[in-house]
């Protein structure tokens, strides 16, 4: 039921900011055990029943806070090569996912999504992310995979480690994935 998914404008997207920010803030502040609707509703400056009415319940609006954190603030660094550029996004996307803020926000966004849209949505930032290294080394002239194959291949097998199998993850994982990535599919589109 995330209803999220277009940023609203006017007054429905200063209703959205200083609920998010209150989250954020209350979060710190008390501890996400301590979250509640009303308490939101007050920092924010808006009733509790606007908070139900657009987002259904907590679990969802801190699903919805969730996605947000989770986009990525900037495009991914050029390093000068695909192998440079997958690899370092691929470090990067596994420190900030692997680390206990990152781990809760994933574990928000999925538990407030009932209909998977916020799941899709991270998805898709991690897509975009991807389409960007890739779109930079075909224009270099490199052979690159797809989007789809980086995702199957190197996101995909990140996210399911970090959310089941967290023991021994580290960035020579993510780097191990890029190589035989690389290896084994670079001229696949």
């Amino acid at each position: 039921m995330s209803r999220q998914m277009v940023r609203p404008g006017g007054r429905s997207a200063r209703v959205q900011a200083s609920v998010h920010t209150a989250v954020r803030e209350l979060e710190a502040e008390v501890g996400r055990d301590g979250l509640t609707v009303p308490l939101i509703a007050q920092r924010a400056g808006v009733t509790p029943s606007t908070i139900y009415r657009r987002w259904g319940d907590l679990s969802q609006l801190l699903s919805d806070v969730a996605v947000e954190r989770l986009r990525p603030e900037t495009t991914p660094q050029d390093h000068g090569g695909l192998e440079s550029d997958l690899t370092a996004w691929a470090e990067q996307f596994l420190d900030e996912m692997a680390s206990p803020v990152g781990r809760a926000y994933i574990r928000d966004a999925l538990l407030g999504d009932p209909d998977g849209s916020n799941a899709g949505q991270c998805s898709a930032y991690a897509a975009d992310q991807v389409d960007v290294i890739l779109t930079r080394a075909a224009e270099r002239g490199e052979d690159t995979p797809g989007v789809e194959t980086v995702v199957d291949h190197i996101v995909a097998p990140l996210m399911y480690r970090i959310l089941f199998r967290p023991a021994g993850l580290d960035a020579a994982h993510a780097r191990g994935l890029v190589a035989d990535l690389l290896e084994g599919n670079a001229a696949e589109t």
